[in-house]
């Protein structure tokens, strides 16, 4: 099975050539920040990716999660790899100063978080949660219990959960129904059920702080009548630590597809004391503090095994001998040639290379812009904050989507070897199936793009996101990509306002194709940007290797976009014209 490794060179690039971080944190106010800085970090945390958890990975997945007498117990290894983590900060990279946090940059952390969902995307769910949690504590719950709770969470030494699903109620959450109970004394007792709930309960802390959404006795119908809370695992003794057991357990634990080595919970509460986070009846909100935050980092679960995925299938591709190159041998010496010399498999590779690192631009994008949003000024934050709101469904919708495909083309480059489980790359697959699921399926996300995002906002985030892009745009050298970008940023500024017009059946229709359709588009303008930024590049292979790549993406990935734009700007009449007896065939 091949051996995960950090792509640092790409890493390099974008931050050195393509964002010039050094300019950047200055232009920004992170003091204290440099490229030499983030270097040694990433440096470390590919380090901990490839050597501890890395290798944990396959095993984990035959192992599985196990429930015996309530309690969860996790792979072999997973709890000692978490302790190492903890030991090192790595829990702590973005957490508050004030609780000991190490207060960095996002660009300094979203690599190492790709590195750990390419490594061992089951073992990193836990961890993931646990930072969503450390946000919505940070931002919304009151003085007194951020005394309590924020410090240990944010090292690490107690995980958090997000407890949104009941078995009736999923993406609407209008229909939940746990209830919270008032007891007098500013504390609540929860009663109900969730489904699907990451790290719900396992065996690498002391205790797990529960954020559970419920509704208080006489609270307003629908969404605007639920409110957060937050319910340890274990009640907090007069010296903070973990005392009595809550009245909360876990019913079972999921048999699933994939992600096998992370304990996915069904959790019950029968009177469980908790703590109200942020306003009544205003707990929605709060939680998008946390899901915005995941659903970011569930585009990089997407981002991470795409890596993973091409590293195995480029590995397997030079050393498989399977008959001659279509133009005459290459390896005379030998039986045969490697199938990298064949067109097709070298077409499957460059896919997933080309949209692998364009998605990996788009992370550090991304990440860029929450730097902006957490140290600029009022003006700069504000814009940057409207970026992320409009590139968030994306992120998390694209990058997950097309890593299944990235993934089933390991697969595929495999042939029949790809499924057998010992490779590892079946593996990848199942994984990754899930993200294009959880934290708001990617119908959702799309709905949330054409919906919330450009016609209800008046194409307020969608200008913000065109004028960072046309100053990118503007800086870039090559006259050639330079024009190319433009009439790319054109087409979709002029596409997407012609939406803002259309009816709400039609927006809905086209919401999926109008998300793919903006993916690509961006993802080709970052990709003339990269191409342009790799002539200065001191790495000779990331200098010639970026604009073939680019121009490969612009003859043979982009051109998707066509059908897209195509079935966006039709009507979705057909899509209604069959009653729901003409699907039968009864």
């Amino acid at each position: 099975m091949p051996q995960y490794k950090a792509p640092m060179a790409d890493f390099q690039f974008l931050l050195n050539d393509w964002l010039k971080i050094d300019k950047h944190y200055e232009s920004v106010g992170a003091q204290g920040m440099d490229s030499e800085l983030v270097t040694e970090i990433l440096n470390q945390g590919a380090k901990f990716a490839e050597e501890v958890i890395a290798p944990l990975n396959r095993e984990g997945d035959e192992e599985g999660c196990k429930l015996v007498d309530g309690k969860v117990t996790t792979p072999h290894g997973f709890a000692q790899a978490y302790q190492e983590y903890i030991a090192n900060g790595w829990n702590a990279m973005l957490g508050n100063p004030d609780f000991d946090g190490q207060d960095l940059p996002y660009s300094a952390a979203v690599p190492v978080h790709e590195m750990l969902n390419a490594a061992n995307l089951s073992w990193r769910l836990t961890t993931m949660l646990t930072e969503s949690a450390v946000l919505a504590v940070n931002k919304h719950a009151t003085d007194e219990l951020k005394q309590s709770y924020l410090a240990k969470l944010i090292s690490g030494e107690w995980t958090g959960t997000m407890n949104l699903t009941e078995p009736h109620a999923g993406t609407d959450l209008a229909l939940l129904n746990t209830k919270a109970e008032p007891n007098g004394d500013g504390s609540y007792s929860i009663t109900g059920n969730k489904i699907f709930i990451t790290g719900g309960d396992q065996d690498w802390t002391t205790n797990i702080i529960h954020l559970v959404l419920a509704r208080l006795p006489d609270a307003p119908k629908g969404v605007k009548g639920i409110s957060l809370f937050l319910v340890p695992k274990f009640l907090l003794d007069e010296a903070g630590e973990p005392g009595e057991a809550n009245k909360l357990g876990v019913g079972s634990i999921e048999k699933k597809m994939g992600i096998k080595g992370s304990p996915t919970c069904v959790m019950n509460y029968d009177g469980a004391i908790g703590w109200l986070v942020g306003e009544e009846n205003n707990g929605l909100a709060c939680m998008f503090t946390m899901m915005n935050d995941a659903r970011f980092q569930v585009g990089m679960q997407g981002l991470g095994t795409s890596e993973a995925s091409y590293q195995g299938a480029l590995t397997y591709a030079r050393e498989r001998l399977q008959s001659r190159a279509p133009e005459g041998p290459k390896q005379p010496e030998a039986k045969a040639d490697s199938i990298m010399h064949q067109p097709d498999v070298r077409k499957m590779l460059l896919t997933q290379k080309a949209f692998t690192e364009g998605c990996r631009a788009l992370s550090m994008l991304y990440a860029q812009q929450m730097d902006i949003e957490k140290y600029a000024d009022d003006e700069r934050r504000e814009k940057a904050k409207q970026v992320i709101a409009f590139l968030t469904p994306i992120t998390k919708g694209f990058m997950t989507d097309i890593a299944t495909e990235i993934t089933n083309l390991g697969v595929q480059v495999f042939g029949g070897h790809g499924y057998i489980r010992e490779w590892g790359m079946e593996q990848l697959v199942r994984d990754t199936r899930i993200a294009q699921l959880y934290e708001g399926t990617n119908g959702i996300q799309a709905a949330d793009l054409i919906g919330r995002k450009l016609t209800r906002d008046g194409g307020k985030m969608l200008g913000a996101t065109v004028e960072m892009l046309a100053q990118r745009i503007d800086a870039m050298q090559d006259a050639t990509l330079q024009s190319q970008a433009k009439a790319l940023l054109t087409e979709f500024n002029e596409l997407s306002l012609s939406l803002l017009g259309a009816n709400a059946v039609d927006v809905a229709g086209a919401a999926t194709d109008y998300m793919f359709y903006s993916s690509y588009v961006i993802i080709g303008i970052l990709w003339l940007d990269m191409a342009d930024s790799a002539k200065q590049s001191s790495n000779s292979f990331i200098a010639q290797g970026k604009p073939k790549t680019c121009d490969f993406y612009m003859k043979r990935l982009l051109p998707r976009k066509e059908m897209h734009k195509s079935v966006l700007l039709a009507s979705a009449d057909d899509l209604l014209a069959l009653n729901d007896q003409e699907f039968d065939y009864i």
